[in-house]
């Protein structure tokens, strides 16, 4: 829980500092639950709170973004072999897209793309669960495409990634593991976006396209890698007189396959798929 406190502070000082240079800025805080998500090795279906501080803002060459989750689990994904309290993890991106058109200071278009950048950031995350302790480190960087939609956002990218970990479970072939362990240097392509579909509906999400990365820490190989998250979202807000955006609900739909590069061959079929329905409330400084 130290380590998952000091991710989040770590990432509040990050948004302070983005916000003060920004030409605008877009912070909140969320919680979504659901019943279905999974864990590889792991048969059951779980059952996680994730809270959640998100930061968005843009100057002149380009935007930030940070996201830390703080993920707890019910006790069908234990924390240790001694309780019955679930998994706690922390989950931190940050991305940087760096605006090429801006930089050079002209703004050239190519048909239905607006602005061509390039996305530079990592991925950190730190987990207490019986079997894998998870400690990913991930630095990513890659072109970026910015698409011209009528409003909002939509972007695509191709990524490539450096991945490492360290984990420490309680059963072998895992607590046989030693020292950090980095996989192949993989490729990756992202799309995000954030697009009003009503007055104040907006369908947002991401979808992560991840190619396998050679043998994992104990020799098995990695499967290629699908992570779609998907939302719609309502401002319930506006019709108690607050302003556009600041509190919304909504419902998320998380698919997740081949979680983490494991494969149906590596774990028996045992939780490297999730199908995730969840809702989702956010509140917007």
């Amino acid at each position: 829980m130290k380590k998952i406190l000091l991710a989040t502070g770590a990432t509040l000082l990050l948004s302070c500092g983005a916000a003060s240079a920004a030409d605008w800025s877009d912070t909140s805080i969320s919680w979504r639950y659901g019943t279905r998500f999974a864990e590889p090795f792991n048969p059951e279906h779980i059952r996680k709170h994730i809270f959640a501080l998100t930061h968005a803002s843009g100057y002149k060459y380009g935007s930030n973004f940070f996201n830390v989750d703080l993920l707890q689990s019910d006790k069908t994904d234990p924390a240790s072999l001694t309780q019955n309290e679930g998994a706690q993890e922390a989950y931190v991106v940050y991305r940087h897209l760096l605006d090429i058109g801006a930089l050079r200071g002209t703004e050239k278009r190519y048909g239905p793309v607006k602005g061509v950048g390039v996305t530079l950031g990592f991925d950190w995350n730190t987990k207490n669960d019986v079997g894998y302790n998870s400690r990913k480190r991930m630095l990513v960087a890659g072109p970026t495409l910015m698409w011209d939609v009528p409003a909002g956002f939509l972007n695509t990218s191709l990524l490539v990634l450096r991945e490492s970990n360290a984990p420490s479970g309680a059963f072998p072939p895992i607590a046989n593991v030693n020292g950090r362990y980095t996989y192949d240097t993989h490729a990756a392509l992202s799309v995000n976006w954030a697009i009003p579909v009503a007055e104040r509906l907006a369908f947002e999400g991401y979808g992560m396209f991840i190619a396998a990365k050679g043998q994992d820490e104990v020799g098995l190989g990695t499967g290629a890698e699908t992570n779609i998250d998907m939302a719609l979202m309502y401002d319930v807000g506006a019709h108690f007189g607050q302003p556009k955006n600041r509190f919304r609900v909504g419902l998320e739909y998380q698919f997740w396959n081949n979680k983490f590069g494991n494969t149906r061959a590596t774990t028996g079929g045992r939780g490297q798929r999730a199908s995730t329905p969840m809702v989702r409330a956010e509140y917007h400084f």
